[in-house]
């Protein structure tokens, strides 16, 4: 665990070290890290520089928190530079050294959380005191938020106090790993739990029972047969790598024994749609359907139910014009000057749906996230903190 001294770290890898080591898995509290950070950032205030405060945005009890950093004066207009404090968890995963601990090896920085986002976090960290020494026109903030990684869960009271802020921002870089480009485009997606209810009865007397474990397995069949349409149809967006909405069943549970009909079966499952054409549009096809089958099986036995729920609340899609703010700002200082579109979910759609212009862009790779032995390129690192750099010398012009 990080030292209790709160001297600031000297440059982004310090900063980087400090966070990989506080064990943040979304099981986890973040406060620790907080507190931290929030410390560090108190002592750094006290020194003569441009204004520097923070706020906590806690969950209901007070187990974790978002923090709010605001660097300059309070005005409207500045920039959110927006990164999670989460870590998706390391058991059952062989990694080459202690993923709490950052090891150089060969030009990378291996540890967890190093590209999805620590590293983020870092580069912004680190350039706190130089932004402080600046003729800054416009503030720059800090979103520290938790439970991303369970479903963006934490953002939204954050971004809500946000909007209601004097000092209102104009835009929102959510810095997901994405090798530095910008990216304006991201599916929203939405976690589903199906519950069927059955009617037990011998498995050898079949015309006295509806199995549940059967039922499910018609909808996860129609659930498959939805995508397969949505893949040959016209709602496609050649941006994304998988260029339709897609449907996942991940877990499912059911049934006592094999000679009993199941009474109960439920399966967990997930919508990522296209932004362009929502959730909704694609629930519907299966709701249609699964009512259908429901009034269908209640004609021999009422007790029979088909019931869908939502896990968490959907994390909606980011669908931003070529010309929007956000991407005017960042895309002349990466050296990527494309955009792109990613079918990973995010805060940015968050952002975007509260109101601000929003583009995700963050160095790392997010094919090595969430796998054992993370790591993040000393490179992009370094290029991130050119970016920061570039980010406070644009936020001295009004």
């Amino acid at each position: 665990m990080s030292s209790s001294t709160a001297s600031y770290p000297s440059s982004s890898r310090a900063w980087l070290e400090q966070l990989v080591s506080f064990n943040t898995v979304s099981s986890n509290s973040n406060l620790a890290l907080i507190d931290y950070v929030d410390t560090v950032l108190a002592e750094l205030a006290a020194t003569p520089g441009q204004p520097l405060t923070t706020e906590r945005i806690p969950n209901d009890d007070g187990s974790k928190t978002n923090l709010l950093v605001r660097i300059g004066p309070d005005v409207e207009g500045g920039v959110v530079l927006s990164g999670h404090t989460d870590v998706v968890p390391v058991e059952g995963q062989q990694w080459s050294s202690d993923p709490f601990t950052v090891t150089e090896r060969e030009g990378r920085l291996y540890g967890r959380g190093t590209a999805d986002m620590k590293g983020f976090i870092a580069c912004c960290l680190a350039q706190v005191p130089t932004w402080r020494q600046l003729p800054l026109q416009r503030p720059i903030l800090l979103a520290l938020s938790y439970d991303e990684e369970i479903g963006c869960v934490g953002a939204p009271r954050m971004i809500e106090r946000l909007a209601a802020r004097s000092d209102r921002p104009a835009i929102a870089i959510i810095g997901e790993p994405t090798m530095l480009q910008a990216i304006n485009r991201q599916k929203g997606i939405t976690d589903l739990m199906t519950r069927v209810t059955g009617l037990e009865a011998h498995s050898s007397q079949i015309p006295d029972g509806v199995s549940a474990i059967h039922v499910a397995g018609k909808l996860i069949s129609k659930i498959d047969a939805i995508m397969e349409e949505l893949s040959g149809g016209d709602a496609l967006n050649p941006a994304y790598n998988v260029p339709y909405s897609t449907l996942h069943v991940g877990t499912i549970k059911g049934g006592t024994a094999v000679n009993i009909m199941a009474g109960q079966c439920a399966f967990e499952w997930e919508i990522r749609d296209l932004p362009e054409y929502g959730f909704d549009t694609v629930f519907e096809r299966f709701q249609s359907y699964a009512s259908e089958l429901e009034a269908d099986l209640r004609t021999r036995a009422p007790s029979v139910s088909i019931t869908t729920t939502q896990v968490v609340e959907t994390v909606p899609g980011l669908n931003s014009l070529d010309d929007a703010p956000a991407l005017r700002f960042i895309l002349p200082m990466l050296e990527n000057g494309t955009t792109g579109a990613v079918a990973f979910a995010t805060e940015a759609g968050q952002f975007q749906r509260a109101g601000f212009s929003a583009v995700i862009c963050g160095p790392g790779n997010i094919a090595v996230a969430h796998k054992p032995d993370e790591y993040l390129e000393l490179e992009q690192l370094d290029k991130a903190d050119t970016l920061m750099q570039q980010i406070g010398e644009a936020m001295t012009h009004a």
